[in-house]
């Protein structure tokens, strides 16, 4: 029973970063998914997959995987550079490209 302990990404939807403080420990699947031959639907035995941990920092999700005994894999989360604009730049007189429109 593998655990990995991440800080989740921003979804698709979003422009904020809502949601992308907290920490999450996920159970790695411990089987494959069966397919039903009738329906089409998936399924798994493994419990495990549905469970999702949310911690506010770090150490509390790695204190509690400790606390009870779950072997994990801590993921870092790799920072973008945050690149400030204001609109006033499109119109400043030491643009490097000339606008167009």
């Amino acid at each position: 029973m593998l655990a990995r302990i991440y800080r989740p990404a921003k979804t698709a939807m979003q422009s904020g970063k809502a949601k992308t403080k907290d920490w999450r420990l996920e159970f790695e699947p411990a089987s494959a998914r069966t397919q039903d031959p009738l329906t089409g639907w998936t399924s798994s035995t493994d419990m495990n997959g549905q469970v999702r941990l949310n911690f506010e920092t770090k150490e509390e999700a790695i204190e509690y995987a400790e606390r009870h005994g779950i072997a994990f894999r801590l993921h870092e989360p790799q920072e973008a550079p945050i690149i400030l604009k204001a609109y006033a730049d499109n119109f400043a007189t030491n643009r490097k490209q000339s606008w167009t429109h």
